[in-house]
């Protein structure tokens, strides 16, 4: 028995042959195509296709809303928060309200307050709120913003425990560090370019904190339109730090009309300079140049966690009033009773720290609308007061490093008679050569002066250098307070 390979010669002929025979048209419709197997993987496939082609490959997008609801309700708030960044499709279809309506209520249902209510309670509660009456992400805003606040009265009862030496809270910097608390700044250029950089390097005192922003991509100082601080607390999700999502609270914001008016020279050395702005920024600028090398940040820790969290990112917290019973039996109230806890320190070690209690100020002693608190004379020997370190602030850029000569950060607070702070204030300052040296037969040397002003008072302290020990001494230091403050606080009319 004879077998025909199905690739003889006479069986090609008779194929060329009946091609030749069927017209143009019906060979078309009548010969089958024949699949060609390709060696090229598929991914290098769906790279090579058109941008339009490889679009319509995408079938998940196809499906029925209702199929993608389903989809989307089986996912956690972590993926289902992610999603909403792969398209606007998605992000709208993630910010359904029921989907987040139901997740808050399983989440707190079980939580302190709701302990004793069962999850059906919760959730039939829940449910009298329609939701159609709430705008379209309400649910989802409210989800993440209980979660960033969620241990809010429990640091607060963290915050009770008074330090007697600052009379400030005990436990600010702990609470900030469990609380993984952040703080970025936002500047915004002339041509409406934005950028937000979260902090570098943090510093801690004993009554304040300093923020270095070091990396980025910075505007020209000249072409700065608008600077935002805010404090930022994290999500704990596990999703992409780029977009995890948090709650901004706005501390500090400044325009281009602020900027320009209260910006001045405060010091500098052989590659940057020190430009201050209102209120304790500091801004690095490169010698001959206009671009930003680093930008500085110091924060009192008077009210520093609500300010950091509990603001919006539009508007800052509002310090409540703390106001005092009226004493219409003692003339001088609001006079006496003051204590000061003044701190310079720079972010590497404290220049000088120091607490005067029984500070007050005569009536006759009033003066140009300011009540003058002396803290440290000139007469009295015993209260000056030796500065431990030069005076000069460190500072790093992204590259390189230096120190600024005669400046650092000084941190103040003034507690009134019943031992609640009264004026706090956190701040970069400079220290000057004296124009005139006052003479003393104690103090042979150098003198300088260390001034600060606000709208609620200011303060001026002599610093001398003594040539024979190198060493410099704090012989003088005033404190002024606005009499329009002290009078809105203690109800009184100096």
């Amino acid at each position: 028995m004879t077998t025909k390979s199905p690739g003889t010669s006479t069986q090609r002929c008779l194929a060329t042959n009946n091609a030749k025979r069927v017209p143009l048209t019906q060979k078309k419709a009548t010969v089958p195509s024949r699949p060609v197997p390709s060696r090229v993987p598929t991914k290098r496939l769906t790279s090579l296709l058109p941008r339009s082609t490889r679009h319509t490959q995408n079938h998940i997008e196809q499906l029925p809303p209702e199929i993608l609801m389903k989809i989307l309700w089986n996912l956690d708030a972590s993926s289902l928060y992610c999603i909403g960044y792969v398209n606007k499709l998605f992000y709208k279809l993630a910010k359904n309200n029921a989907m987040w309506r139901k997740k808050y209520s399983a989440k707190y249902g079980e939580s302190k307050n709701l302990k004793a209510k069962h999850m059906d309670e919760v959730v039939e509660k829940l449910s009298v709120m329609k939701v159609q009456e709430r705008p379209e992400g309400y649910w989802r805003r409210l989800y993440f913003r209980t979660i960033a606040g969620y241990n809010h009265t429990k640091w607060l009862k963290e915050l009770r425990t008074i330090n007697p030496f600052t009379g400030l809270p005990s436990h600010t910097e702990r609470v900030l560090r469990e609380q993984c608390v952040a703080w970025e700044i936002t500047v915004c250029d002339r041509s409406v370019c934005e950028g937000t950089f979260e902090q570098s390097h943090t510093y801690y005192s004993d009554s304040s904190v300093t923020l270095s922003w070091t990396n980025g991509s910075w505007p020209a100082f000249h072409q700065l339109s608008t600077v935002q601080l805010h404090g930022v607390k994290r999500v704990p999700l596990k999703c992409p730090s780029v977009i995890k999502p948090g709650w901004r609270s706005l501390m500090a914001q400044l325009d281009i009309d602020t900027i320009s008016k209260s910006s001045q020279v405060i010091g500098g050395d052989r590659l940057v300079k020190l430009v201050l702005l209102s209120p304790g920024i500091i801004i690095g600028i490169w010698r001959g140049q206009s671009s930003i090398a680093f930008v500085m940040a110091t924060f009192h820790y008077h009210r520093l966690l609500e300010r950091s969290l509990l603001g919006s990112s539009v508007c800052p917290y509002t310090i409540p009033e703390n106001r005092p019973l009226f004493d219409d039996v003692d003339p001088n109230y609001g006079l006496h009773g003051y204590t000061l806890h003044i701190t310079l320190h720079n972010t590497v070690t404290e220049i000088m720290s120091g607490r005067f209690p029984q500070l007050f100020c005569r009536k006759g002693q009033i003066h140009e609308g300011f009540i003058q608190l002396n803290a440290i004379i000139r007469s009295n020997q015993s209260l000056q007061t030796p500065l431990s370190a030069r005076v000069s602030l460190p500072w790093r850029s992204d590259a390189l490093e230096g120190t600024v000569k005669n400046c650092c950060m000084m941190s103040l607070t003034l507690l009134e008679e019943s031992q609640i702070p009264f004026w706090c204030v956190s701040t970069p300052v400079s220290m000057v050569l004296a124009n005139e040296e006052p003479f003393s037969y104690d103090y042979q040397g150098q003198h300088f002066l260390i001034k600060y002003q606000d709208a609620e008072g200011k303060v001026q302290m002599d610093v001398v250098l003594l040539e024979e020990q190198r060493q410099f001494f704090l012989i003088n230091l005033v404190v002024y307070i606005s009499t329009v403050k002290v009078n809105q606080h203690f109800g009184r009319a100096y």
